[in-house]
């Protein structure tokens, strides 16, 4: 059974710093692209960082410099140090594994992380 499972979201002041974690089980874990993304009130989901088997990167334009997306492929986890938040941050942040090949997509059940002053 494949389980993602997203910690360490809550509520921080504006400029503050957050690090999200997912641990992932029942998955080839080295072999999945891993992917943050977020979901505000109101608004579509989207990626906010993705890093691949090879670690290469990708962050969405509103995030760059701010967070950073990595993988420990030893611990089945994947993290999202968020700094610098800011209130427009505020949503519902998912942890997705994709293996790039149809019916190989997963989604945790998300985090909370709401920057407010």
């Amino acid at each position: 059974q494949v389980q993602l499972v997203e910690s360490g979201g809550g509520l921080v002041q504006p400029g503050g710093s957050l690090r999200l974690s997912c641990a992932a089980s029942g998955i080839a874990f080295s072999r999945y692209v891993l992917g943050w993304y977020r979901q505000a009130p109101g608004k579509q989901r989207e990626l906010v960082a993705s890093i691949s088997s090879g670690i290469n990167t990708h962050y969405a334009d509103s995030v760059k410099g701010r967070f950073t997306i990595s993988r420990d492929n030893a611990k089945n986890m994947v993290y999202l140090q968020m700094n610098s938040l800011k209130p427009e941050d505020t949503a519902f942040y998912y942890c997705n594994a994709d293996l790039l090949v149809p019916g190989y997509v997963y989604w945790g059940q998300g985090t909370q992380v709401t920057v407010s002053s």
